[in-house]
């Protein structure tokens, strides 16, 4: 499910943009807007769908998910105008960015409460697979076969993966009752209470957090949609950084594994706080030098933030708040995300289009980094709300 996310999400959208922007003679400012206005209309419908999965039976939810995505691979396909983009994008981010990979994470993190750290890693081997494979597959697929052509191959890929997907939740229904009975039992997690939304949002605690779940998908989202504002700041060929996505996956696959590790030995409260950090080292040193090889340390730091915050927050989201209610908990972070995914391209053009410097904007966000990790490890250290107080 995290790899067939990959549809829906920006690092594979994004090398369909110049193809569209010719047809439908978009500038990239207009481009940057109708995937603005499809991804916010998202991150308002996520926040209600996503907590879906607390009610319905996983097979159906994943089918859910990828009969929409298929559909939305179609519609991508076929759009006729700049208006009916903004419903393919839309559609896009929800059942890919969205649900997929929803259903994905958050499964995982229910189903495995022992060895949570490391189930989530495993899930999210498929983002990291998915960044490194899939632009360069759809750059070879347009040109082969055209834009349309490439989406509507997705959409059938997508429509065949949902029976796979399905046979590996063969005897979900057992494994689902024994998990209820076990946390009914209250043996299944490190934590006593299982808050629900309303309860979570009832607690200071949370909106500590707030921005260093906003920053990381703000910044990245927007390094991914400008890699060609990055070449030309640095003087570098586009391909130069777009051939280097290979560097920032394969740290982000290193480091997913080996935080999943972590976190089952030491919890995510230990681990997480530090998860913005190389993000910040990687702007700042993009600011150092123009020399070409500098692209590899900010894609190292930057796939190393990338696969702390894959794993880190959603088992910080179980351990802080019980496994429960994770899908309602988790589609509202999801919706914060999405929400801030949308609005990184839109920031950092607007920033750009008033002529100010790249290093500069590079710094600004750097601090961003720094001012929520220091809040994030403020949240951790205070006392948790009750379960009395939050209701």
């Amino acid at each position: 499910m995290a790899f067939l996310s990959s549809a829906g999400q920006t690092y594979f959208i994004g090398v369909f943009g110049p193809a569209i922007q010719t047809e439908f003679a978009l500038d990239a400012g207009s481009w940057g807007r109708i995937y603005m206005m499809g991804t916010l209309a998202s991150a308002l419908l996520i926040n209600w769908s996503g907590s879906l999965i607390d009610r319905f039976d996983l097979r159906w939810f994943t089918a859910f998910s990828l009969v929409g995505l298929s559909l939305a691979s179609f519609v991508m396909s076929s759009v006729t105008s700049p208006s009916l983009l903004v419903i393919a994008i839309f559609m896009l981010r929800q059942f890919g960015q969205g649900l997929s990979s929803h259903a994905g994470i958050t499964s995982m993190a229910r189903y495995h409460a022992a060895d949570r750290g490391k189930a989530i890693a495993l899930a999210a081997i498929g983002f990291a697979i998915g960044e490194a494979a899939l632009p360069v597959l759809a750059v070879f697929a347009i040109e082969a076969w055209g834009w349309r052509n490439s989406y509507a191959a997705v959409a059938l890929v997508v429509l065949v993966s949902m029976l796979l997907a399905l046979w590996l939740l063969k005897g979900h229904s057992q494994r689902h009752a024994s998990h209820a009975l076990a946390m009914d039992k209250g043996d299944s997690e490190k934590v006593t209470t299982h808050y629900t939304r309303k309860q979570m949002l009832s607690e200071p605690r949370f909106y500590f957090m707030l921005p260093a779940m906003i920053a990381p998908s703000l910044i990245m989202t927007a390094m991914f949609f400008f890699p060609a504002e990055i070449a030309k700041a640095k003087g570098w060929s586009n391909l130069w950084v777009t051939g280097h996505y290979w560097v920032y996956s394969l740290t982000a696959l290193t480091v997913t594994i080996s935080s999943g590790v972590l976190i089952d030995r030491f919890s995510a409260r230990r681990v997480v706080p530090v998860f913005l950090m190389p993000l910040a080292i990687a702007l700042f040193v993009l600011t150092l030098s123009d020399h070409h090889f500098m692209i590899w340390p900010f894609m190292l730091f930057m796939g190393g933030s990338s696969g702390l915050y894959f794993t880190g927050l959603t088992a910080l989201w179980a351990e802080l708040y019980g496994a429960k209610h994770l899908g309602a908990i988790k589609s509202l972070t999801n919706a914060v995300m999405v929400f801030s995914s949308a609005l990184g391209p839109a920031l950092v053009g607007s920033l750009l289009s008033w002529q100010i410097g790249f290093s500069a904007i590079c710094l600004g966000l750097a601090g961003i980094c720094i001012f929520a990790a220091v809040l994030l490890v403020y949240s951790l250290r205070q006392t948790p709300v009750t379960m009395k107080q939050a209701t």
